[in-house]
């Protein structure tokens, strides 16, 4: 077993994932395309902005050979969904150049990994953007996709191509991996490259501070919670209260108007309402 740093941190998981040989080689098996880039950005975004929410990228490559695009997002949260289909839209709009040419040059994936669970429990989820007939058969006019990979779903039933990469990176969240599970060069440099005693003090910084962020957003949600408790009991009491308060207005209502009081009377001194104690008769 070999001790390393867990990939649920977005430091590591761009330290490992950046490296241009690795990204090829998880471009390939989990699009099933070919691609082949000079480098990988880190922390990409564009100069300018397109709608109202600043998009930053993982990792980020471009193969202008085969004129693809493809995004890596680490993803440790929710919003993971929405999220991501927002930023592949905007690596879409970024390519339209003016407004005579709605095709963009490059087709766009994007290949989200999420490291916490998700409440759909699933290894591979995937939007596809190409049109499809009233059939389901597909036009084959748009290729652009996103890919949502939760690693924590991985069971028999995951393809094999997925499942080395999704096992060695769930594998990692607990700080070890067995490293004779993976045979693949490509895996063996990112376990490698993830090795605790590789990680650099600048690296245990930023994954700190993701800890500490995590954790002050898991307090905070925490807090929402057992506030919306406490105002829910209070607001039951509450409500308990006024209810025992009309209830015992009605039983003097009804005593009144046996006693023949009108129910003009019975409405001054109950302050309930004509209707409310015409009900009562």
């Amino acid at each position: 077993m070999k001790e390393v740093a867990s990939l649920q941190y977005g430091v590591i998981f761009k330290k490992a994932f950046s490296q241009r040989d690795v990204f090829n080689a998880f471009v390939k098996d989990i699009l099933g395309i070919e691609f082949s880039c000079d480098k990988v950005e880190t922390e990409k975004s564009f100069t300018q902005k397109i709608g109202n929410v600043k998009v930053e990228f993982d990792l980020y490559a471009e193969d202008l050979k085969n004129r693809v695009i493809v995004e890596i997002q680490h993803q440790n949260g929710s919003d993971y969904y929405d999220r991501f289909l927002h930023y592949h839209c905007v690596a879409l709009l970024e390519q339209a150049a003016n407004y005579r040419n709605y095709k963009p040059d490059l087709t766009v994936y994007t290949i989200v990994v999420l490291t916490s669970a998700d409440k759909h429990k699933t290894d591979v989820a995937v939007i596809d953007f190409d049109p499809k007939d009233r059939y389901g058969n597909s036009l084959g006019e748009i290729k652009h996709k996103v890919i949502y990979l939760a690693v924590k779903y991985v069971d028999e039933n995951t393809p094999e191509v997925y499942r080395d990469w999704l096992s060695a990176i769930n594998e990692s969240l607990s700080e070890k991996i067995d490293e004779t599970h993976y045979q693949r060069p490509e895996l063996q440099t990112v376990i490698d490259s993830i090795a605790k005693n590789l990680v650099s003090p600048e690296e245990k910084y930023w994954m700190i501070e993701e800890y500490n962020f995590e954790e002050a957003k898991k307090k905070q949600f925490e807090e929402g919670i057992e506030q919306g408790i406490r105002q829910g009991i209070q607001q039951g009491v509450q409500h308990g209260i006024e209810e025992g308060q009309r209830k015992a207005k009605q039983a003097i209502a009804k005593g009144m108007l046996s006693e023949g009081l009108s129910i003009e009377i019975i409405e001054k001194l109950t302050a309930l309402s004509h209707d409310e104690i015409q009900s009562l008769i």
